[in-house]
């Protein structure tokens, strides 16, 4: 066996120990710098000194172990490669492999992949799981797809959590399952796991302090998108086949456009509510995340009919019939768009204008965002405050400092507040009611692609707020579609329809999609 080269074997001993120091500096000061230097492990693959950087400053130190045993090839001149075997205190065996080169008479680290222990599951994806969890019925339409519901809603027997673990210590076990969850079951579904949620589901970022950000299935060390981060990405990364989730602004179109799925907003009151834990019940909704359009579609069919709910009023009647060819974009929602996606999405509906099946599209206007976003937001906060305040109060420092923060702020609403925002909010249900009445709204699902872990994400929050928002005023259906690639990461495109047209919304999204795969080939 070649010898390790002392210096490389003192650098590699001194990197170890940064790394159960979780010393930042030293870390950084290994990895060389510029765009080429490689990071992958079994989240993906990170380019980049500056990638690699801010996502070591997100992960947090690594459990105590040693190197058991260290293998060394060289590669070339100042070049090596280190194959290492760490042992840990608690158990389990993980392995690194990392290409040294000599740059400017220091070691440092061009390449390196990590393979960590087995883990027993994925605590930032799920609260719970198992294969399955629940076993549904031995046959129907949906037999054989597993689901991963959002952690709000009820199954007999275990706890709600709500992504914090001072709420799932003192919850009961719920008596009755949720009837969302139960028709699935009865198709032949079962339960993968119970997914984690942003606490209270009072996030659109997707990240926990608690339990620690599930992965974006789609681009490493970006955001997954809340507040059903844990569903999304259980879908996303193949744990699950359907993510179970709620949506009150924006809380299932986000991550679905951040990890390129396909997901279903449902009109406000189609699917019940019974069971689950509310955040403001002038907004919420329930709906599903999926992979393709197919299997939304068949959840849709199951779950808003007659012979699928067993509670859901059958949605046929309005959902029967194909919803018109027709598009509409709203010009006020793409000011709020990033420059290269508006680009992307310009391009689309281009290539769609000039394909066989070629859609009419208009410009329409939808009115003051701001405006609307603002009594929107006075509302929830004040429905918030009413479903949690109490809690809240009882137990200081509880929460996340960014979700404290948005209930401190809705504990200030006042009567006076929230009355105004509703006499807001009507007109602006109504005219985005009329809006699309013989016609279907047509835009990007949120700003641009998923922004990285490491970023300021207030800013976008509010204007991805402004772009979810007035369709959770008007409690229409939203399904966003992954249709557009902005710089290799995915965004999706939102498509709203009349109140009640859910399943014709799916077929019309399925057609599209069809349809921009074949423009683009």
């Amino acid at each position: 066996m070649p010898t390790i080269p002392a210096d490389l074997r003192e650098a590699f001993d001194a990197y170890e120990r940064a790394i159960v120091a979780n010393d930042l500096d030293v870390l950084d000061a290994f990895f060389a710098p510029g765009p080429d230097t490689l990071r992958g492990d079994t989240g993906g693959l990170l380019v980049g000194h500056d990638a690699i950087s801010g996502f070591r400053a997100l992960r947090g130190g690594v459990p105590p172990r040693g190197i058991a045993d260290v293998h060394y090839r060289p590669l070339g001149d100042d070049v090596g490669l280190l194959v290492s075997v760490s042992a840990f205190r608690g158990g389990g065996r993980g392995l690194q492999t990392q290409v040294w080169q000599r740059i400017d008479g220091q070691w440092l680290i061009t390449a390196a992949h990590v393979t960590p222990r087995t883990p027993a599951l994925d605590r930032t994806i799920w609260r719970s799981v198992g294969d399955p969890f629940l076993q549904g019925a031995w046959e129907g339409p949906l037999e054989g797809l597993t689901v991963a519901v959002k952690d709000l809603l009820a199954i007999a027997g275990f706890r709600i959590g709500a992504g914090n673990p001072t709420f799932l210590e003192e919850a009961r076990p719920e008596k009755v399952t949720a009837p969302a969850v139960a028709d699935l079951l009865r198709a032949g579904a079962s339960l993968r796991g119970i997914a984690r949620t942003d606490e209270f589901a009072y996030s659109i970022a997707g990240d926990n302090v608690h339990y620690g950000t599930p992965p974006n299935g789609a681009v490493v060390g970006a955001l997954p998108g809340g507040s059903s981060s844990g569903p999304a990405a259980a879908v996303a990364a193949g744990h699950a086949d359907i993510g179970l989730a709620t949506d009150t602004a924006g809380s299932i179109r986000v991550p679905a456009s951040y990890q390129g799925l396909w997901g279903l907003r449902t009109t406000h009151d189609l699917v019940p509510r019974q069971g689950m834990l509310p955040l403001a019940q002038s907004f919420d909704t329930i709906g599903w995340l999926t992979r393709d359009g197919e299997t939304l579609e068949r959840v849709a069919d199951w779950c808003l009919s007659y012979d699928g709910s067993a509670s859901t009023e059958n949605v046929y009647g309005a959902s029967g019939d194909d919803l018109p060819w027709r598009f509409l974009v709203p010009e006020e929602i793409l000011e709020c768009v990033d420059p290269a996606t508006r680009t992307e999405f310009s391009r689309m509906l281009a290539a769609l204008a000039a394909s066989e099946d070629p859609p009419p599209f208009r410009a329409v206007h939808t009115g003051d965002l701001d405006a609307t976003f603002t009594a929107f937001r006075t509302v929830q906060g004040a429905e918030a405050w009413r479903n949690n305040g109490e809690w809240m109060r009882a137990h200081p420092g509880a929460v996340g400092p960014a979700v404290a923060e948005r209930f401190r702020i809705a504990s200030q609403i006042t009567a006076a507040q929230e009355t105004s925002a509703r006499a807001e909010l009507e007109p602006i249900a109504a005219a985005l009611a009329e809006l699309v009445d013989g016609a279907v709204l047509i835009f990007p699902t949120v700003p641009g692609p998923a922004p990285l872990r490491t970023a300021d994400v207030d800013s976008v929050r509010a204007a991805t707020l402004r772009m979810t928002a007035p369709a959770a005023v008007a409690g229409l259906p939203a399904v966003s579609v992954p249709l557009l690639t902005v710089a290799g990461a995915p965004v999706g495109v939102c498509l709203v329809s009349r109140a009640g047209t859910d399943i014709a919304l799916v077929r019309l999204a399925r057609r599209l999609a069809a349809l921009v795969a074949g423009v683009g080939r």
